[in-house]
């Protein structure tokens, strides 16, 4: 099959829909994001490599960060993150606390907002030090130890993260968080801040296609078991409450980010990254959105 063509045609069906989509303002240094940006990288299992356009542009990947969170903090705790944060689709908004406070504090999954902060706080329990140990987890899934956190964009959060701080303290009072609501929020923000190109975002999740295990390394960095409900959790809720769209129309287990990212995976095939800071309405990146549905229709490749 000739990705690369593929690639290219998809690059020019999407081009219209480049201006269509909002950048994620409400974050004012995602603000300052050019919506025309885009890029595509496809990356084998057996490290064939297919891209068009901006993909070795480091952007902000956001809520795609979620899935090493999980990751990291179930290699170390197993089943028992599951106790203080459910599994099902919340179809509401990424940022709900409506559904917060009728469930209890106990968030719907662990890739909305509320989920994300509950692993956040297990990771300052677990680890002596967190942003170490997180940094050099990613960094060793994209066998490259020049990623880091933006800090301008995680202050920027900070600034206007009122509803995450509303969440983290609905939950406090519930008694589903065990640490300090700053030191969590803190983190919390500068994990979602971390910059990748859509290159290094396709090496870190070829893991995962791979079940887990290391592709450029040894290392086993979650067991079948866990890798199993990842992939499931991110075919549910990894789209927040576009799931079902996504599933429906591309067919691939996959984490959106407001900076305009999507990383998906084929397991035992490949991992694919889209970069387009245009999103829409759900908060998930318009010509990406498009493009992963024409790969999967013009490839034939889809879990299903």
């Amino acid at each position: 099959m000739d990705y690369q063509k593929i690639l290219e045609e998809i690059h020019q069906e999407v081009l219209p829909l480049l201006d269509k989509g909002k950048v994620a303002d409400y974050i004012p240094e995602l603000a300052n994001v050019d919506a025309g940006k885009f890029g595509i990288y496809l990356l084998t299992l057996e490290d064939n490599a297919y891209a068009v356009g901006d993909v070795h542009e480091k952007f902000s990947i956001q809520s795609i960060s979620k899935v090493f969170m999980l990751a990291l903090t179930i290699s170390h705790l197993g089943e028992k993150v599951y106790e203080r944060v459910d599994v099902e689709p919340s179809g509401d908004p990424f940022n709900s606390l409506v559904q917060l406070e009728h469930e209890c504090g106990i968030p719907r999954n662990p890739f909305i907002n509320s989920g994300a902060l509950v692993i956040t706080d297990m990771m300052i329990s677990s680890f002596e030090d967190p942003r170490t140990e997180f940094l050099e987890y990613v960094r060793d899934l994209v066998g490259n130890s020049g990623i880091y956190c933006n800090m301008k964009v995680a202050g920027s959060e900070k600034q206007h993260g009122f509803k995450n701080a509303a969440m983290v303290n609905l939950m406090k009072s519930f008694g589903n968080i065990e640490n300090d609501v700053e030191e969590v929020l803190d983190l919390y923000f500068e994990f979602c801040s971390i910059e990748m190109t859509c290159s290094e975002l396709a090496r870190a999740f070829r893991v995962f296609a791979n079940h887990g295990r290391g592709v450029i390394d040894t290392k086993k960095y979650i067991t079948e078991s866990q890798f199993k409900r990842i992939t499931a959790i991110m075919q549910t809720c990894g789209f927040y409450d576009e799931a079902g769209e996504f599933a429906f129309r591309v067919g691939l287990p996959g984490k959106s980010g407001v900076g305009g990212g999507i990383a998906a995976i084929l397991p035992d095939e490949y991992s694919i990254v889209t970069w387009s800071p245009g999103l829409n309405k759900k908060g998930n990146s318009l010509a990406g959105m498009k493009a992963l549905e024409l790969f999967t229709t013009k490839t034939g490749t889809s879990i299903f």
